[in-house]
């Protein structure tokens, strides 16, 4: 939650000082796999989650696009860190059996909330301007195969939550996750 607080606030562009207590919580919060689990500061967390690294990821891109400039240096220092975690499990697997982590994971979804999904990871690393890596190469080959006839992708979850409009059904054509999924398809061209 705290680094979507974070992307949100800095998409807005909150005043930096208003920021600085975020900062600090998540500059004191990765753990040591190099990414984030907003369990953490509960105690009881001793892996990372990929909801939680993708989340705070996007906050921290956000923050740097955004001109900020409090503890900067250090949340460069740590970014390659946290995307590492994700690349470690290959966007979806187990870094320890491989097997994948949780299906719901290989639904495109949008807004995606706080889940992770592969699309939303995908979509981050081309925003980032992180260049291919062949642990990215299965999520692209899934993402692929969701494809549909009409060079369209579907939206195939919603979470829950309150929301002023549905933008699009699930199991339909989404322009939102086609647009992602585009992005992301010309960037891993770039390879």
């Amino acid at each position: 939650m705290n680094g979507m607080f974070l992307n949100y606030a800095c998409y807005f562009k909150i005043h930096e000082d208003s920021l600085k207590s975020i900062v600090d919580f998540l500059l004191d919060s990765q753990m040591g796999d190099g990414g984030f689990n907003c369990q953490s500061n509960r105690g009881g967390a001793v892996h990372s989650s990929l909801h939680s690294t993708i989340s705070v990821l996007e906050g921290f891109l956000e923050y740097s696009s955004n001109g900020y400039k409090y503890r900067l240096s250090e949340l460069t220092r740590i970014e390659p860190e946290a995307r590492e975690f994700i690349l470690q499990h290959k966007m979806f697997r187990s870094d320890k059996t491989n097997e994948i982590i949780d299906k719901k994971m290989l639904m495109l979804s949008y807004p995606s909330r706080w889940r992770y999904d592969i699309l939303r990871a995908l979509d981050y690393f081309q925003f980032a301007s992180i260049r291919y890596d062949t642990r990215m190469q299965d999520a692209l080959d899934i993402l692929m195969k969701k494809r549909r006839k009409d060079e369209t992708w579907p939206l195939q979850a919603r979470h829950p939550g309150q929301t002023h409009f549905d933008m699009e059904n699930t199991g339909k054509p989404s322009r939102w996750n086609t647009l992602r999924a585009l992005r992301v398809l010309k960037r891993a061209r770039m390879k």
